[in-house]
This record gives C-alpha cells, structure tokens and sequence, in this order.
C-alpha cells in the first residue's frame, strides 16, 4: 500500500480531542436556576446577593450554590420545584427594579467554560415553555398613514394658497379637484416636492382632478416597518418578563414568533403581550409652578403633570401632543457633532413632521418634552403571599430638551448622557406597537414532557448507533469496527458544532441527527462494496483497499453534495423546526465526508498498511 500522509493522521488526532473537549460539556447536564439582574442593565449592587439569600433563608430554600456569574447573580437549586418556589421569593424581595428569571446553568467545569465550551441550547420542545405565533395586522398603520395625508395635504395647500374645489377620499390617498389648470399643476409641484413618498397623477377622463396615493414602495415599507416596531416592542416586554432565553424573531411577511423557555403561565404572558403603550412629544409650560403643582395635585388648566424617570423631578406639560409615536419613522443614538455629547436623531412622517415644523419655527429655545405613556400588568403579593396581577398606568418623562433651531422630519434630542441616548432610541423604537398583533398558534409544552422527549430522542439515537454497529460488524468485520470508528468521530464533531455555534437543538434536530448516522455508515458501504468488487476481479487487498477508497470518492461526494444542496435550501427557506433539521443534516453530512474518506483510511493504512504480504482481507 501506499504510505499515508503523517498530516492526515494529525489533523484526525486534532479533529477528536477538539470535538471531544467541545462536546463534553453536554455531559455534565444543567442546573435549575434562578437568574437576578437589574431591570436598568447596570451592574448588581453589592447588596443584592445578601437580599437573594435572605429570601431564601425567609423561604426556607437550600440552593446548591448562590454567586455572581457572568454578571448576575445565579442560584442553583437541584429540583424545578425548588427553582419555581425560589422565583417567586425573590421577586417578592426584591421588587419591580430586578428583572428575576427562570434559567438553567450549566455544570461544565471553569476551566472549559474558559475556552469557550457549553451545552448545547435547547429548544422549547426540550426544555418546556410556552409558544405564541403573533400575527401583525399591517392594514392598520397603512391606514393610519392614509388618514394623515388626507388631513394634512389639504391643510398644506391652505397654507400655500393652493385652493381647491373639493376633495374625495380614495383607496389609499384623496382625489383633489381643481378650478383651472394653473391650480392643478401648483398643488402637483408642492405635493410632488413635500410628499415624495406620494404617487401622484390625473386621471384620463378627469383633467382637472390630481390624485395622490400612497405608492406600493412607500405601503411595503409603512407594514415591513410596522412589524419591526412591533418586534422591537415585544422584545422590551419580554424582557420585563423576566426570561432567561427567550426567542422573539419575525417569521414571514407578517408574523412574530415569540418563544418563552420555562414560562408556563400563558394568561401571564398574553396580558404582558397586549399591553399598550405610547408616545408623545409636548411643550413644557413654563409660565406655571411645576413644585406647587406637585404639592397641591392640581395642574393649572391646559397642563398635566408628570414627572421625569430619572430623579422624579416634576414638570408642568401643555395638553396638546406636537407628535406621537405613531409617527416615528426611525430614532438612531449618534453623537453631536457640534459638542461631541451623546444625541439620539429621530425622523417623523409627513404629518408628524409639519406639526413638529410649525411648532419648532415659533418656539426656538423653549423646552420640549417625550413623554412615554404604558399600561402594563404589574404582578404584586398580597400578605399570604399570593400574586396579584393589576393593571397600572406609567406616565414618565424620559427626556427635556431645549429647541435649539426650527426642524421638522429630522431633529435631534441633546442633553443626554451616553446609556441614555442608546435606551432613548430603544424606547422610542419600542415605545408603542404600530400595529395589533392576534394570537394565531399558541402552545405549551410542560417541563416533564421536554425531559420525556430528550430521554426518547437520546433513546432513538443510542438505538440507532446500535443497529448500525451491529449490522457493520457483522457484515464487514473489521471494517464495519473502522466505520463505527468514524461514526463515533463524527457524533462528536456534530455534537461540537452544535455546541459551539448559535443553534438550538429541537426533537427535528435529533431527527437530523439519527439521520445523519445513516448518511455517515453509507459512504463507508459504499468504499467497502468497492473493495469487495476489487477483490472478486482478481486484485490484491491492497491494491483493492487503494482502489476502493479512490473510485469510490466522487460517488460518494456527488451523493453528499446533492443532500447537501437540499438542505441548505431548507435552512436558506426554512423556519423553526424545519431550519433545525436542516442545520443538523447539513453538518452532519459535511463530517461525515471527512470521517469517511479521511478517517477510516487512516485505520486501514494504520492496520494492514505495514503488512508485507496479504492473502486476504477480513471484509468478506
């Protein structure tokens, strides 16, 4: 035989103790865990690991472990019934500014956790939770957005003294009917000029009619952004939830899909989902007394009082909203180029944007206001320690700031520091939902049956290897123990790219993965009948053992590849359970490609390659 390249058997040496040192965390298992962070983001006071035990020792709670981890403090508990009792003592100590979360922490050593070693994630039919696919109603902004033009389009032309003589309402726009041509073709100009985002013509049989309407770009773009805002938001929700990992992505066209591992609660979750909330921007009345309005309770008429989040300092706002959230197009934090300070630039739409044009040009250096205005579901507990859950209005003032100059669609909000300019954008991203969203698919899926499905599926795979080993040895014999060899290194890259990349293994993802065994076996059948086909026209074993593994190459790449094309297509228009099958079987193919060609030739040539002579080969 041929001798075999001493860089091949380093590289597979390299390849199992990497993939071994990777997929060994997914042995040591999880701990149920009660994860504790603040609400704000900002570091854990000193005293918050102090609160946690003693709400524990109040509870008469034995955690396996109380520390800081990675930044929150993590408690440890051994069953899920003491994890679930713990969850509720702590919140109930520690209140409303932690965010107290359901997790599961690791076991894996430090020293592996320190190169980067973890178990694998597990998804909500693995771990338990509760699913919910929401459905965004996009006809709702776009026909928003209609309203506003149909308001202020003809507002603009007054203000032009672009005169009309009527005006009709149309599928997404208005008709405007003109005296004479000169009109028309002025209130072309201005619209064409002021609302790019309008398509506007004149119909045929109609010479003095301009028709303005919402093009198809600028619709798309009105729903695309309406889901976003929406995913936005229901990501902050979530997070106040109080979920270690949760998963709110966007599915399709118009769907969210919100995934809560841990949470069995759903009443919980759907008040937390619909609640409402808002945004608005509004002048600061200076003429009044904002401190004796806040000692009295009164505001004099044409104000409100409210008060500011930071440092609840109170302020006196005028009733009349210049521009709300509804009207955001986008906010982007940024520094002032001017002062070098932290700002957060904010475009409106084109009523939003008029408005805010019309106020700024009369109120340059005076103060503006962005009020954030939620109803939320606040959890509470009574004195036998039962949650109640009630419904609570927040008014905050998140952000006063001096008018520096006239502006409209785009302006700047200064005076802030740098986190505040970052959550400033989030929250007004995220202030409110732009469109309804339904509950279309909603499930829960109980802690006992994701350990039941992780033991049948561990069950399916361990059977499977089983099987496979028996059926190799006995039909191939020394062979078939040089291809389960390979099945071994591979079942330990996979499980090590599993582990090491962002994915989330699912019962379809064990699927992939019993699959994949068979797909890693074929190929080394595939060599082995070529070695057998050798031998029986006359070759010497080792000539045939060459033979079979060079000829038997390009079928099995053409067979892998053309898998492979399927799956990447799954992965690349696939979601949910579908991409993780797909993600699975794709990496599963591509080690086995490696294992197979590379690997157990590596155990042939190691075995019989230092054979003088060779009679026969024990594959019969």
């Amino acid at each position: 035989m041929r001798p075999y390249a001493s860089w091949k058997y380093v590289v597979l040496l390299i390849a199992l103790v990497v993939s071994a040192l990777y997929a060994a965390p997914n042995l040591y298992g999880q701990d149920w865990a009660v994860q504790v962070s603040l609400e704000s983001g900002d570091p854990l006071p000193d005293s918050a690991g102090a609160r946690v035990d003693a709400a524990l020792k109040e509870a008469q709670i034995e955690p396996s472990s109380s520390r800081l981890e990675s930044g929150h403090w993590v408690t440890r508990f051994s069953t899920a019934e003491a994890q679930l009792r713990a969850n509720e003592s702590i919140k109930k100590a520690l209140g409303n500014d932690y965010v107290v979360a359901l997790n599961f922490a690791s076991k894996t050593p430090a020293w592996m956790a320190a190169l980067g070693a973890k178990p694998m994630a597990l998804g909500l039919d693995l771990r338990g939770g509760v699913h919910f696919l929401l459905e965004v109603d996009g006809s709702v902004p776009l026909a928003k957005a209609v309203e506003g033009y149909r308001l202020d389009i003809p507002a603009s032309l007054r203000k032009e003294d672009i005169r009309y003589s009527g005006r009709h309402q149309i599928d997404r726009g208005i008709e405007l009917d003109f005296a004479d041509e000169p009109k028309l073709e002025a209130a072309r100009k201005f619209i064409a000029k002021e609302y790019r985002e309008l398509t506007v013509s004149t119909p045929p049989d109609r010479p003095l009619t301009l028709s303005a309407r919402i093009s198809d770009a600028e619709a798309q773009r009105i729903q695309t952004f309406a889901v976003q805002q929406n995913l936005i938001t229901l990501r902050n929700r979530v997070n106040q939830f109080g979920v270690a990992e949760p998963v709110v992505q966007r599915q399709g066209a118009n769907r969210i899909l919100v995934q809560l591992p841990g949470v069995q609660d759903t009443t919980r979750v759907k008040e937390l989902l619909g609640a409402t909330a808002t945004l608005e921007y509004r002048a600061v009345d200076e003429s009044g007394n904002a401190a004796s309005a806040a000692a009295s309770g009164i505001a004099p008429a044409g104000t409100e009082l409210f008060y500011t989040r930071e440092g609840h300092i109170p302020y006196l706002l005028k009733k009349e909203i210049i521009a709300s959230g509804s009207q955001l197009v986008d906010a982007q934090p940024g520094i002032d180029q001017q002062s070098g300070t932290p700002m957060v630039s904010v475009t409106l739409d084109g009523q939003g944007a008029k408005r805010m044009f019309d106020f700024t040009s009369k109120n340059v250096g005076k103060p503006m206001a962005v009020l954030f205005r939620e109803r939320k579901v606040i959890t509470t507990y009574n004195a036998r320690g039962e949650p109640m859950r009630e419904h609570q209005d927040v008014n905050e003032i998140i952000s006063v700031a001096s008018i520096r100059g006239v502006f409209g669609k785009n302006f700047q909000t200064t005076g802030l520091g740098s986190k505040e300019s970052q959550n400033l954008a989030v929250l007004l991203k995220a202030g409110a939902l732009a469109a309804p969203v339904d509950i279309v698919e909603e499930r829960t899926i109980g802690p006992s049956l994701g350990e039941d499905n992780i033991r049948q599926g561990f069950q399916a795979a361990a059977l499977g290897l089983g099987l496979v080993a028996l059926f190799m040895c006995f039909y191939y014999k020394v062979f078939g123990l040089f291809a389960i060899a390979a099945l071994t290194l591979n079942l330990l890259l996979l499980i090590a790219s599993l582990s090491l990349l962002p994915t989330t293994m699912t019962m379809p993802g064990i699927a992939g993965l019993v699959l994949t065994m068979g797909i890693a076996v074929d190929a080394n059948v595939l060599i082995y009948e070529r070695i057998r086909e050798e031998l029986r026209n006359g070759m010497s074993p080792a000539k045939a053992i060459e033979a079979g593994y060079d000829r038997a190459f390009l079928t099995i790449a053409d067979a892998n590849i053309t898998t492979l094309i399927a799956a990447i297509v799954l992965i690349a228009v696939g979601a949910g359970p579908v991409r993780g099958f797909a993600v699975v079987l794709a990496l599963g193919i591509a080690a086995s490609q490696f294992t197979a060609i590379v690997g157990t030739r590596a155990l042939a040539h190691l075995v019989f390659g230092r054979r003088a002579r060779m009679n026969d080969l024990p594959i019969w």
